[in-house]
C-alpha cells in the first residue's frame, strides 16, 4: 500500500485512535470519567448521585474491582472515585494517580453519599447518564456508544454540550469501511515503521508489564500461572499463560495500565502479548514485531468493527483470531494463509459469551489464544474450514460479515438473558 493511498493515513488514524491507554476495566473507568467530569460541570463534590446505566454497562461493571480503590468493585464504587477523587482530564486514566489516601477518602465519601444504579431503558448498548446533585444544584453527564464519548452535559436544566448519539457508535472515529484482510495485511508489509512505531511500542512496554505482574503475583484465579506451572518450556503455554496473566491483573484490582484494542484491555492483551512473546521466543527483529502487531491489532478491529463494542460474544474470541493473524505474519504467512487463520479460529470460539469483566476473562483469553493456534497450526498442515461449515462462509470477509451479524443481531436476547441471571 503507497504511502499517497487514502486507507495508508487512514489505518494509521485508525491504530491512533484504538490504542488507547487505559487504567483498569474500561467500562468502570468510564462510569468513573463521567462521575468526575459531573463533578467539574457542578461546581463542587456531589452529595448524591444516580447512574442510570443500560445492561452491558452493568454486566461489565458488576464484578471487576475498580483500580486505586482498595479493592472496590461495581457502579457505586466506581462513581464515588470517579466524584471524590477522578482527574477528568486525563480521560481512561481518570483514576491512574489515585494514592492510598485517596482510597481512603472515596471510601469515606462512598459511606455518606446516597449513590442510585437504575437499569436504563435505551437503545444503546453502551449508555451511562451520571446525574450529579449538591442542595438545589445539579448536573447531568451521559456518555453513549464507546468510552469517551461525551453527548451530553447540563448544569441546572441548561445544556452545555449535546450531540446526538451514533445508531452503532464511533462517530467520530475514522471510517472502518476500508478494512479488509488483504488490505491489512499489505499495509503491514509497507507501512513505515516510524508512522507506527510510537503507538506499538508503547503497547509492547504497558502490556508486557502487566502480563509480567499477573505473572509473577496473586489476582483472581491465578489463570496465567496454573498455565505455565509444569509448562515453563512449552511455546504454546507461555503464550496463552502470558496473554491470561495480563488479564488476571487487570480484572483483580492491579493498578498498571494497558494499551487497549476496540475499547477493552483483555482485547488490548489478547491481540499484542502472544504476538510479543511469540517474537521474543523466536528471535524476530523489532520491525518484524511492529509489523505483525500491526496486523494483529487492525483485524481485531475490523472483526470488533461489525460486532460493536458491547455484545454477548466474548471480544477475547476476535483478539485471540488477530492474535493468530499476527504470529502467522511472523512465520512469513501473507494474505492467503492469513485468511484461513482468521476463518479457522472463529469458527472454532464463536460460542463464547461475554458474562461481563471479572477473573473468568482470564480463562475465555486462554481459550481464545488456543484456538488461533489450533488454526494456524491447521493451516500449516494444510487443513482448514470451508464454507458451509457452520457458520462459514466462503471468503474471509464474508466470514466476518456473518460473525458480526451473529454477535450483533443473533445473541441481543442472549445478552439480555445473560444480564437477566446476573441481576437475579
Amino acid at each position: 500500500m503507497n504511502s499517497t493511498d487514502p486507507c495508508y493515513a487512514a489505518y494509521v488514524q485508525i491504530l491512533r485512535e484504538e490504542l488507547l491507554p487505559a487504567m483498569g476495566c474500561t467500562e468502570p473507568i468510564a462510569i468513573a470519567y463521567a462521575a468526575a467530569r459531573a463533578r467539574e460541570v457542578l461546581g463542587c463534590l456531589p452529595e448524591r448521585m444516580e447512574v442510570a446505566v443500560s445492561g452491558n454497562i452493568i454486566k461489565n461493571v458488576k464484578s471487576v474491582v475498580v483500580p486505586n480503590t482498595g479493592g472496590m468493585k461495581g457502579i457505586e464504587a466506581a462513581a464515588a472515585a470517579g466524584a471524590a477523587k477522578g482527574d477528568a482530564e486525563a480521560e481512561l486514566e481518570v483514576l491512574a494517580h489515585l494514592t492510598a489516601e485517596d482510597a481512603a477518602a472515596i471510601a469515606r465519601y462512598l459511606e455518606r453519599t446516597p449513590i442510585t444504579v437504575v437499569h436504563a431503558d435505551t437503545p444503546h448498548i453502551f449508555d451511562i447518564l451520571l446525574t450529579a446533585s449538591a442542595g438545589e444544584n445539579s448536573a447531568k453527564v451521559r456518555i453513549t456508544d464507546y468510552h469517551t464519548n461525551i453527548t451530553l452535559v447540563r448544569r441546572n436544566g441548561k445544556t452545555l454540550l449535546e450531540k446526538t448519539p451514533g445508531a452503532d457508535g464511533g462517530e467520530e472515529m475514522s471510517d472502518r469501511g476500508c478494512l479488509s484482510v488483504e488490505r491489512i495485511v499489505d499495509f503491514a508489509g509497507s507501512v513505515s515503521v516510524e508512522d507506527v512505531r510510537e503507538i506499538l511500542e508503547r503497547q509492547i512496554a504497558y502490556n508486557m508489564a502487566i502480563a509480567g505482574e499477573g505473572l509473577k503475583n496473586s489476582y483472581g484465579a491465578n489463570i496465567g500461572k496454573t498455565l505455565l506451572h509444569g509448562h515453563e518450556n512449552d511455546l504454546g503455554y507461555k503464550l496463552r499463560a502470558w496473554a491470561a496473566a495480563g488479564s488476571d491483573a487487570r480484572m483483580n484490582g492491579c493498578e498498571m495500565p494497558v494499551i487497549i484494542n476496540s475499547g477493552s484491555g483483555n482485547q488490548g492483551i489478547t491481540t499484542s502479548v502472544p504476538v510479543i512473546v511469540y517474537a521474543r521466543e523466536t528471535g524476530k527483529s523489532a520491525e518484524e514485531l511492529l509489523r505483525a502487531l500491526t496486523v494483529s491489532n487492525l483485524v481485531t478491529i475490523h472483526l470488533k468493527t461489525g460486532i460493536g463494542r458491547l455484545s454477548a460474544y466474548c471480544g477475547a474470541v476476535s483478539a485471540g483470531a488477530g492474535a493468530a493473524a499476527g504470529i502467522a505474519y511472523l512465520q512469513g504467512g501473507r494474505f492467503e494463509t492469513i485468511a484461513h487463520v482468521i476463518v479457522n479460529t472463529v469458527a472454532v470460539t464463536s460460542g463464547i459469551v461475554c458474562d461481563g469483566a471479572k477473573a473468568s476473562c482470564a480463562a475465555k483469553i486462554a481459550a481464545a489464544v488456543d484456538a488461533g493456534l489450533l488454526g494456524l497450526a491447521m493451516v500449516r498442515d494444510g487443513n482448514e474450514f470451508y464454507g458451509g461449515d457452520g457458520i462459514v462462509k466462503k471468503g474471509v470477509e464474508n466470514t466476518i460479515a456473518i460473525v458480526g451479524r451473529l454477535a450483533r443481531n443473533g445473541m441481543l436476547e442472549t445478552d439480555k438473558e445473560i444480564i437477566r441471571l446476573m441481576l437475579e
